[in-house]
């Protein structure tokens, strides 16, 4: 019995209620379904880019156009990478909403407000802890 306890403290709760969880959960995926299609996109330019590296024109030969072509890939290499980062992020939000523990800042252990939850979803930081940090 004293570990129930134990985790009950442990595990702040969600200062917000179900409707409002649902509302925060309805956003976050809007937010990744937008961001798999950005990431999708990405890979298919990235898998052309391959394809067209590959290819043996007259384009290729010349040094120049191919920095600009790996430093475009690498470009949309970090953009896949952060865009993927981004999914993690608003899966690991999905689950504090279902822990109920969405909503709670993990620095100060206060409510974060609904305007920066609807800003940024899946922040773990409530404003004030945010500009503590920089």
């Amino acid at each position: 019995m004293a570990s129930s306890n134990k985790n009950k403290t442990k595990d702040r709760v969600s200062p917000y209620n179900d409707e409002e969880l649902e509302y925060f959960r309805n956003i976050i995926i809007k937010k990744r379904d937008e961001a798999e299609q950005e990431m999708e996109s990405l890979q298919n330019s990235l898998r052309e880019s391959m394809e067209n590296a590959s290819d043996e024109s007259a384009y290729s030969f010349h040094m120049a156009d191919a920095g600009t072509d790996a430093q475009e890939r690498e470009k949309t290499y970090m953009l896949f990478n952060r865009t993927r980062k981004f999914i993690r992020y608003l899966d690991d939000a999905l689950e504090r909403i279902d822990n109920k523990t969405y909503g709670v800042c993990k620095v100060t252990g206060k409510k974060i407000s609904k305007g920066r939850l609807e800003a940024v979803p899946h922040t773990q930081l409530s404003i004030e802890a945010k500009l503590k940090r920089r």
